[in-house]
């Protein structure tokens, strides 16, 4: 059979050279993708990739590329059929995702736990916790307020408030929280060794069993009570999911409300429009989304043979789809790297895309809607207590955002 350049790897220009994916940030630019990235998008949204354990595959950066990748059955999300975009990763395809680990499922395994959940996190729900919401952040800030004027956000504000929220919704005691905060942090990090990954994971797991030995025995009022009176879960699915809620839940929105913040605090003109506009939140929230894009890498791997962007991806080979870049590009988002809470960011993809489109958005959004505007109008001088140049960035996480962000107000 012939084959042409367009179809034949082995065929393609010197211009099809693979790349590396870039991960460098630019100094002082700590809201922007890494600037290789949109370089890239402009000549190739769709690339040859060469990735850290030899496998040459793809990179995707353009808007509709990434999107597309995303909603196509024909690309796999489990694990196991992946390699490693990011250096110091495993060698070779990855683990399977544990069990409950929806992130690494395909149809029709993924529906089943799919359909499950959805009907428990739906918009009407989600807005039914906004009252609580609210209480949970007015006690945090009366306490910020109490021991003011300064305080590193993260500790005081950003974690607290989805740590409670998800422990509520699931039933998961709240004083245990440091315990599988920490393992969630290390299944997070890009830096953990396997080793340090699975002993994360092993704790998560030993601490969710034991959770759901007792809601088996006496079920409750939350979701993890709910699944465990009403579904056909086995135990060992049940700690599965409900581990994989409770570090989601954890990590995701606490990182977004606290960069997001950082955002605003370097934009005080849009943090000036937020405070005087409560009704903009929900329109605020898209677009810290899209500009942020703290889950800022996917991948993915073709099942069959793809044809896209004039490209043929093949069967076996792993597609990282850098979720930043594409939420940057200039062809869906007119002025991409101008944060404007006015904008309509509707399409965005900080939330994902597809089947596995994240599970918990509603909740996020009820979230940060209620927190950012709250934040904002109780400290009207809220700033930063160091430079922007000194805020400690995640940079080797999975999910982007700070570390800490010392902030400072004018006390009353």
């Amino acid at each position: 059979m012939q084959h042409d350049t367009q179809h034949d790897p082995s065929a393609r220009p010197e211009s099809a050279e693979p790349v590396s994916l870039p991960t460098r940030r630019t100094a002082g630019c700590p809201f922007d993708p890494p600037a290789g990235l949109g370089a890239l998008r402009e000549r190739r949204p769709l690339a040859r990739m060469t990735y850290p354990d030899g496998h040459v595959g793809w990179l995707a950066t353009g808007y509709s590329t990434v999107r597309a990748v995303m909603g196509d059955p024909r690309f796999s999300s489990r694990y196991e059929l992946m390699h490693y975009p990011f250096p110091g990763g495993p060698e070779g395809p990855l683990p399977p995702a544990p069990v409950g680990d929806m992130t690494g499922m395909d149809a029709p395994e993924h529906t089943r736990f799919r359909r499950l959940l959805t009907g428990r996190f739906t918009v009407r729900r989600m807005r039914q916790l906004a009252d609580r919401m609210e209480e949970i952040t007015a006690e945090h800030l009366d306490a910020m307020e109490r021991r003011g004027p300064g305080a590193d956000l993260v500790e005081a504000f950003a974690r607290p408030l989805p740590a409670l929220m998800i422990c509520e919704l699931l039933g998961v005691p709240y004083a245990d929280r440091e315990r599988f905060q920490t393992h969630a942090h290390t299944i997070m990090s890009m830096d953990a060794t396997p080793e340090d990954r699975y002993a994360a994971h092993t704790g998560l797991h030993d601490y969710m069993a034991g959770l759901v030995a007792a809601k088996r025995a006496a079920p409750s009022d939350d979701l993890l009570g709910d699944l465990a009176r009403d579904s056909d879960l086995t135990d060992e699915e049940l700690v599965g999911v409900g581990g994989f809620l409770l570090a989601a839940g954890l990590d995701t929105t606490a990182n977004m409300i606290a960069h997001g913040t950082f955002a605003l605090l370097t934009h005080p003109e849009q943090a000036e429009a937020l405070r005087a506009d409560p009704d903009l939140a929900p329109q605020a929230v898209e677009e810290l989304m899209r500009y942020l894009t703290i889950a800022h890498t996917g991948i993915k791997s073709a099942l069959e043979d793809v044809e896209l962007e004039g490209e043929v991806i093949r069967a076996g080979e792993s597609v990282t789809l850098s979720l930043e870049a594409a939420d940057r590009d200039p062809e869906r988002f007119p002025d991409p790297d101008v944060l404007d809470l006015r904008r309509r960011a509707t399409g965005h993809l900080g939330f994902g895309h597809g089947i596995h489109q994240c599970l918990g958005q509603q909740l996020a959004r009820v979230e940060m809607t209620v927190a950012l505007p709250a934040l904002l109008r109780r400290f009207p001088t809220l700033r930063l207590a160091v430079t922007a140049e000194e805020v400690p960035l995640r940079t080797n996480m999975n999910i982007y955002g700070v570390h800490r962000l010392p902030v400072a107000w004018d006390e009353a």
